[in-house]
């Protein structure tokens, strides 16, 4: 099969323009050889030095697979079970009232069930144990039992790295460097900002573009502290294609419980261990995830049906890099580069099927999120950004526009009580 790789450039350029970014990197690997690598755009939008497939650049939460895959790499060697009771390890561990330690599991960590809701995030932690204390002052209401409800959470999954820490006796950093970084060849990959500065080729980070100025502000690598458990790895695509072949190679099976399905998140979309699952993407599965922090869009994953890896890196903050990620799947497996998830039709809504909905839902993290009726439809409003609500079942609707669903948990009444946005359930005030 002959590859249009100018149709994905012209994609990637168009999408670039349009939610202007300064820099992007793409790579995509089949049977562990490198079919296609391209920078786009600056890395350093002053000198406007190029991005090229070299080009290190933040990943953020694409570290938390390779947290998980340490967990399963651990459990292989029988030094824990994925089953095992987290006060197992961490037995001073506390959490808030109608959450016991007893009955989370290693499990409800990797695929963010524990039921903790999102909290205020606390970067000035740098020593592990420092959130153990942090967790056990919340005085929060828990969204449910562990199993019940998937709402992502770096402060409970960063507990995966204090436990890699106690079995093995390492600092959590220098564990993952040692038994994945360095082995893949990832020679280009660091936690360290220190050693960040050393590098070549390096890109700036970029928070923002001020449409009224036409001008981009420029943000700071954060620090993280311990979440760098959940997203410290700074990285290149070429690197991220290495780290795919632990998922395709002679070690497929060894993490395949990864990506084995363990709650649905929204329509067509499942989570596992620290990845993204759609198992029916034209009869593949794809399996992803994506990351964000300041200056930072990410998506990385692979489709273990064709032995492919694909890997998108950008340098601005709230960048959709899925599109670019799924378009790259697209070419490779012969699709329109523009095809979506299908995640159902969407219908307009009558006001009295809409009202249930309306309010405010806020989280402890920052979020905050306005549902609202006006000019005869109902809107979804956050941030600066405003968008028209369509239903596509009886507790989701979602942004036409973007397919993109939003998902409502509602009581025994049926009336709404929380949203899924962000991957993170808020509450309704």
């Amino acid at each position: 099969m002959t590859i249009d790789w100018n149709s994905f450039d012209n994609f990637v350029s168009a999408f670039m323009n349009e939610n202007h970014v300064p820099g992007l990197a793409v790579a995509v690997a089949k049977n562990g050889e490198v079919i296609y690598q391209n920078g786009f755009g600056f890395r350093n939008l002053k000198t406007e030095q190029p991005v090229t497939p070299e080009t290190i650049f933040g990943t953020a939460s694409v570290t938390k697979s390779f947290t998980a895959a340490a967990i399963v790499d651990l459990e292989k060697q029988g030094k824990l079970s994925i089953q095992d009771s987290v006060s197992q390890y961490l037995p001073e561990l506390r959490l808030p009232d109608g959450m016991d330690p007893q009955s989370i599991k290693i499990h409800h960590l990797l695929s963010h069930t524990t039921g903790l809701p999102p909290i205020e995030r606390r970067e000035d932690f740098s020593r592990l144990e420092d959130h153990i204390e942090y967790l056990a002052q919340l005085d929060i209401e828990p969204l449910g039992q562990p199993g019940e409800v998937f709402s992502y959470s770096n402060d409970s999954f960063l507990l995966l790295g204090l436990i890699i820490e106690r079995v093995t006796g390492k600092l959590y950093r220098r564990y993952i460097t040692e038994h994945f970084l360095n082995p893949l060849g990832m020679t280009r990959s660091t936690f360290s900002l220190e050693e960040l500065t050393k590098f070549n080729n390096v890109t700036e980070p970029y928070l923002l573009y001020d449409h009224d100025a036409d001008h981009y502000k420029l943000a700071v690598w954060p620090k993280l502290g311990n979440y760098e458990v959940g997203g410290g790895i700074r990285s290149t695509v070429l690197d991220l294609l290495k780290y795919g072949q632990l998922f395709l190679g002679q070690t497929r099976d060894a993490y395949a419980k990864m990506w084995s399905p363990v709650i649905k998140v929204l329509p067509q979309h499942y989570y596992g261990y620290a990845l993204e699952i759609i198992p029916n993407y034209e009869g593949m599965t794809l399996v992803k995830h994506s990351g964000g922090q300041p200056g930072v869009s990410s998506h990385f994953g692979f489709i273990p049906e064709k032995d492919i890896v694909i890997a998108v890196l950008s340098n601005l903050s709230d960048v959709p890099a899925s599109d670019v990620w799924l378009a790259a799947a697209n070419a490779m497996l012969g699709l329109p580069i523009d095809k979506q998830v299908d995640i159902g039709a969407f219908k307009d809504l009558q006001e009295a099927e809409a009202k249930p909905f309306i309010g405010t839902y806020t989280s402890e993290e920052g979020e905050r999120i306005q549902i609202k009726w006006e000019n005869k439809q109902l809107y979804i409003a956050w941030n600066n950004e405003c968008h028209k609500l369509s239903k596509l079942q009886d507790t989701v609707l979602g942004i036409a526009s973007e397919n993109f669903p939003v998902p409502f948990y509602c009581n025994n009444d049926g009336e709404p009580w929380g949203l899924f946005f962000g991957m993170r359930v808020l509450k309704k005030q």
